[in-house]
């Protein structure tokens, strides 16, 4: 079974975030490490994978993605906070 990932990074300030979706999310980091991703992690330097939910199917992910882009920051930090309150940098 194939999955799909909504995931959202950070810079190190956490002060700025960005909410992508994948297939393959271990690949679609080192595309932002590296900078060939998005222009606006490259410009803003967002690479800190701070948050991720893992779906079955690719449509859901896209759904979640478009979800969280409409939330108030504020929303989304309470979000992340839950799984992850320090919000941290996660391995994956």
């Amino acid at each position: 079974m194939k999955h799909s990932y909504t995931y959202i990074l950070t810079n190190k300030y956490r002060t700025t975030f960005y909410i992508g979706v994948t297939a393959n999310l271990s690949k679609r980091l080192i595309e932002h490490k590296e900078g060939k991703a998005s222009k606006f992690t490259k410009k803003y330097n967002v690479t800190d994978l701070i948050y991720f939910e893992e779906f079955t199917d690719i449509n859901q992910a896209i759904s979640r993605e478009k979800q969280l882009k409409n939330w108030h920051k504020e929303w989304k930090i309470n979000l992340i906070k839950k799984l992850n309150p320090t919000l941290k940098t996660l391995d994956y």
